[in-house]
Parts: structure tokens; sequence; C-alpha cells
């Protein structure tokens, strides 16, 4: 993203919306990340927990909201807020890196808020 915006190339974001739409509208296997991520980190044969597929797609369905909203201001000739909209993506993906998923903190909200209001 912070190349994308030095370089004004608003056509990276569309190409992360483009990977990241598939991956919330298909799953695993629709993820270029995934399968990919998956080859190069392959995991020992015992190690069979992972991430909870909903989890994973209700990520990658933010991630799309918040990058579709940002092409669509590419389109509407308001560059700063597509900025802005791709910039809080890849500021949500650094802080992920540094150990606080944002999108896991909002799925965990909204179980927890969902349960409280219509039981389990």
């Amino acid at each position: 993203m912070i190349v994308a915006y030095l370089v004004h190339a608003p056509l990276v974001t569309t190409a992360l919306f483009v990977i990241v739409l598939f991956a919330a509208a298909f799953g695993r296997r629709a993820s270029v990340v995934y399968q990919v991520g998956s080859r190069i980190l392959s995991a020992p044969a015992d190690a069979t927990t992972g991430e909870d597929p909903r989890l994973m797609r209700f990520n990658n369905a933010l991630a799309a909201a918040f990058l579709g909203i940002a092409q669509l201001a590419f389109l509407a000739h308001v560059p700063i807020l597509g900025w802005i909209f791709a910039g809080c993506t890849a500021l949500a993906a650094a802080v992920a890196l540094g150990g606080f998923c944002f999108g896991c903190f909002l799925f965990y909200q909204f179980k927890l808020n969902r349960a409280r209001l219509f039981g389990s």
C-alpha cells in the first residue's frame, strides 16, 4: 500500500482487492495468499490445529469491504478517501503482524454481542 501511494498507483490496491475478494467469497481454496503460504510454510504432519475458517473469511470480508470502498472512492475521483481506506487496511495488516488482530477482535465482539442479544 505504501509503495502504491508513493507512486500514485491505485491499480495496486485494485489487484489486492481482487485477491482478497476471491478469498472472502470462496474461502481458502480461492485464496492466493493461503495457497502460496501453505506451500512455502508447510506445517508438520502432527500440527492439525488451525484457525477457524469463519474467522479468516470474516477478516478477508473486512479487508475486501475497505478495499472496495477505496476502489469506489478512486472511481469517484476522491483519491484522498481511497487512500484513507486503503491505508486503514494496510494499518490493520501491520498491526496484525505485530500480534494484535483487529478483525479477530471485531469477530469476537460480534459473536459476544450476538450471544447476549439472541442467546447461544
